[in-house]
């Protein structure tokens, strides 16, 4: 495929996810936070309506100058880009308890959303977080009924029974991208390689750092 045909790809999808995390759909209007980083500025909307815990843990965070000079140090192509909890050097900074997992407040890992990364557990949540770069239906949280439930993982049908529903609990959407998915496209073709920090590896970390210089709260529209 020509550099032209790429380009124009990218473009055309870029105008997608404009169209579609400006729409409005399935999403309440509320507070606003502006992350400046070196890739440019993205605007995320938050939903408190749908997810109080989450925004409120969030906004918090973002008080406290929590995410300032912090790396998004994830980044997956397909999937994700994801930061908030790692300073420059790859240490993790100190965090807040967890907070309660909100997966079931009807909000989709739709491309353009922001949701917050976690541990395998339910309710291990504390700073970071991702926004989600394509449709991640397989984040969304699954009702299992006593009878178990079909879903689908990697192409395939999986049967999940009670027992195993935190499988599929599912990831907590919280607000959308509404100013700068441009720049989340271009985050999300940088090159990336593994990283070992201590006895710690980290996967599709940017080659070239992409760092949050302020994450702050933007006065009421």
């Amino acid at each position: 495929m020509s550099t032209i045909s790429i380009r124009l790809m990218r473009a055309l999808r870029t105008a997608l996810l404009l169209a579609l995390v400006t729409s409005g759909v399935a999403m309440a209007a509320g507070p606003r936070v502006a992350f400046e980083t070196t890739v440019g500025r993205i605007v995320v909307e938050l939903d408190p309506d749908r997810a109080p815990l989450t925004v409120r843990n969030f906004l918090q965070y973002v008080a406290e100058g929590h995410y300032d000079n912090t790396l998004l140090h994830r980044v997956v192509e397909d999937f994700v880009v994801q930061g908030g909890g790692l300073a420059p050097d790859m240490k993790e900074k100190p965090t807040r308890a967890p907070i309660r997992n909100e997966a079931r407040n009807g909000l989709s890992n739709m491309a353009g959303t922001i949701a917050m990364a976690r541990e395998d557990g339910i309710d291990t949540a504390t700073s970071q977080f991702f926004i989600n770069v394509v449709d991640n239906l397989r984040l969304d949280h699954v009702d299992v009924p006593p009878e178990g439930v079909t879903v689908v993982r990697r192409d395939q049908p999986l049967l999940v029974m009670p027992q195993q529903a935190e499988r599929v609990f599912g990831y907590a959407v919280f607000g959308r991208v509404v100013q700068g998915i441009d720049v989340v496209e271009r985050m999300r073709h940088v090159a990336v390689h593994s990283m070992s920090v201590g006895d710690e590896t980290y996967e599709n970390v940017p080659v070239e750092p992409i760092l949050i210089h302020k994450a702050v709260l933007l006065p009421p529209t």
